[in-house]
């Protein structure tokens, strides 16, 4: 689900990479809310936020939404930036640079965060450092899916969801109709799986509290090694039928 690109690519290559990296988002996004008060798998709001804030003329307001979009961005311009350069260097997985950074900020969040909490740590400064991981993952997975999978946020989603709802009732080709409800069920799926991210989140941070990051950090590492373990057994059978 990460190495296969452009026509390479399937609906199960990108259902696969939608079901691990959404649900991580949603479990992101509800401990950013939980313990921040921050949404951190998207900057929609942040702007809204930044406005008001500009609009009354409380500085400290206006620099903190400025931070958090400017955190996401950095975070997806430093996935596109490693994963370009390790692709034009020809090495083995792109994505690894960017994944293992994600994993990095995710798990030390997780193993710190309640500490830096409780001494008195910038909880700013720890949302961007949830928004800079949530830019890294959104960037990676649109550029390895050609942008067919988004999986930090849903507004455009659920827009897309909506126009090929409404498709189906002009497009009778079977062809189309196929297309279609592929379509259908990708967005379903990442709709889906990152509603109970937030919900299995929620639910473990009234427990465990930051250590669900831990928890996100863990789906990371899973998708990699189910990604390595399908691959290993592709070139195998490919190598046997040889």
């Amino acid at each position: 689900m990460f190495m296969h690109k452009g026509k390479a690519r399937t609906f199960r290559h990108n259902f696969r990479l939608a079901v691990f990296l959404s649900y991580t988002a949603g479990l992101v996004n509800i401990c950013g809310v939980l313990a921040l008060g921050v949404l951190t798998t998207n900057v929609t709001g942040h702007f809204a936020y930044f406005a008001e804030g500009v609009f009354k003329k409380d500085n400290l307001f206006s620099f903190n939404f400025l931070f958090y979009i400017l955190a996401f961005l950095c975070g997806s311009f430093t996935s596109g930036f490693l994963t370009e350069y390790t692709a034009r260097k020809g090495r083995h997985a792109p994505h690894n640079p960017a994944m293992f950074m994600e994993i990095f900020f995710l798990l030390s969040l997780g193993l710190f965060g309640d500490t830096l909490v409780k001494q008195g740590f910038s909880k700013p400064l720890m949302a961007c450092t949830m928004l800079f991981t949530m830019g890294l993952q959104n960037s990676l997975v649109s550029k390895i899916s050609n942008s067919a999978v988004r999986t930090t946020h849903l507004t455009g989603l659920f827009t897309d969801l909506g126009i090929e709802l409404s498709q189906l009732f002009f497009y009778k080709g079977r062809g189309q109709q196929k297309h279609l409800l592929l379509n259908i069920g990708l967005r379903g799926g990442i709709i889906i799986f990152f509603f109970l991210g937030c919900v299995t989140g929620g639910f473990l941070y009234v427990h465990i509290t930051f250590k669900v990051l831990i928890i996100a950090a863990a789906t990371l590492v899973a998708a990699l090694i189910y990604d390595n373990i399908r691959l290993r057994f592709y070139r195998i059978s490919r190598s046997l039928r040889k």
